[in-house]
């Protein structure tokens, strides 16, 4: 349940229209809130603050907070553009989650309607006695505080937001996300595969990419149905009419019915895009296109190739790492058997981009092939056995790009572990 409910909030928190709403609904909760202090005796016990005071804060901060509201769209805006631009358009969703200008929007927007609000009903009499004066100009001060220091925060923030390093470092939070909580459940919470992969009755979703499965649905239909289900895709796999996403078989005698290959194709999250919650994967991948983006002629920046090499050594080391820990959560669902995230994918996805793409420049392979000679000497075999394969594909492609001797030469030197 805690699950579903993650990958919810994670959805909704790139749409801009949340925030804003929960504050205008606050804003306008605590205009006619303020009112209740007439109904009480302690009204008579506060200070005396004139109508005119609050109308003139309302005022000002009515006409101001509708244009910090355009001006912080507009600001976004052309930081989303920068991002998509610079880095990767597969990167959008973690810039378009960014906290602080969610939020420094939901606070321009939620006062610009606390102060319309607050002056409509001060306009036609709502409050009258002294207490709901005093809380209405006290909410007032509170909100322009909040919005001076949303304001600086969101300044400072805004500078960085949309920034190649910024963007970097999103990704390299999301993918160290999802490793550590694949490594906490390597399958899933499922158990291996109970015999051949691809026996029974093969269950198909729509066409997209897979971003998240039910396995807690899964197991409670495999036990209401008697079933054994064995995941044919993992979060992140292309679905197509040709290939399953799981394969179901019946305990006892008997063909699986199709409601229950309806309610198990349902369990599987299909959408437009990949998402990187429950896609390790994902997070290498769109690392290696910001490196290849940054490689390209147009944009001629190796340095950004060879910090996003260090970027992918940190998180294959950590993905090792995680591996030995002993905090691994046991099996939950006993009856959906779910296959293990391939290392030799993992390895294609992160440093075939950069491989190909920097084997003309001699730094960027150089530095590939000490990336891959740590990777060799720091993972288990499975990780040695991929660093060695790719150390010796960036060779053979160095070999073919590079032109000078002495260049060929650097690059067989930093090789001499793979070779």
């Amino acid at each position: 349940m805690w699950d579903h409910l993650s990958f919810i909030i994670k959805h909704f928190r790139e749409r801009l229209w949340i925030k804003p709403l929960i504050v205008c609904a606050l804003s306008i909760a605590a205009v006619f809130l303020a009112n209740l202090m007439d109904m009480t005796e302690i009204g008579r016990f506060l200070p005396k603050i004139t109508k005119e005071s609050t109308d003139t804060l309302l005022r000002i901060m009515a006409s101001s907070m509708l244009m910090m509201a355009t001006f912080a769209v507009a600001s976004m805006v052309a930081a989303y553009s920068s991002a998509s631009r610079s880095a990767t358009p597969r990167s959008f969703p973690l810039i378009i989650a960014d906290d602080v200008s969610q939020n420094a929007l939901s606070v321009f927007i939620g006062a610009f309607i606390f102060s319309v609000v607050a002056l409509v009903a001060m306009m036609n009499g709502l409050y009258v006695g002294r207490g709901s004066h005093f809380i209405l100009f006290s909410l007032t001060i509170v909100v322009l505080a909040i919005v001076i220091v949303t304001f600086i925060r969101w300044v400072d923030n805004i500078a960085r937001l949309g920034r190649l390093g910024h963007t970097i470092t999103k990704v390299e939070v999301a993918a160290t996300e999802a490793i550590r909580k694949r490594q906490s459940a390597p399958r899933l919470g499922g158990v291996e595969a109970f015999g051949p992969p691809d026996v029974g009755r093969a269950v198909f979703g729509s066409i997209g990419y897979v971003q998240r499965v039910d396995l807690a649905a899964l197991q409670k239909r495999a036990v209401q149905s008697q079933l054994r289900i064995v995941l044919a895709v993992l979060p992140g796999a292309f679905c197509a009419p040709n290939r399953p996403v799981a394969w179901v078989s019946r305990e006892a005698t008997g063909s699986v019915s199709d409601e229950d290959a309806k309610a198990i194709a349902d369990t599987f999250a299909i959408g437009s895009s990949r998402v990187f919650d429950q896609d390790p994967r994902f997070g290498l991948l769109v690392l290696s296109e910001i490196a290849s983006r940054a490689l390209s002629p147009a944009v001629n920046d190796p340095g950004t190739a060879i910090g996003v090499t260090g970027t992918l050594v940190r998180l294959f080391v950590m993905w090792n790492d995680c591996g030995k820990a002993d905090d691994v959560s046991p099996v939950q669902f006993d009856r959906v058997a779910v296959p293990e995230l391939s290392v030799v994918d993992m390895f294609d996805d992160a440093f075939t981009g950069i491989a190909r793409d920097g084997a003309g420049n001699v730094e960027v392979v150089v530095w590939l092939l000490k990336a891959l000679e740590t990777l060799a000497v720091a993972g288990d075999v499975t990780m040695r056995d991929n660093a060695l394969r790719h150390a010796r594909l960036a060779v053979v492609r160095a070999e073919h790009a590079l032109k000078i001797s002495e260049d060929i030469t650097a690059v067989r030197e930093a090789a001499k572990f793979a070779m």
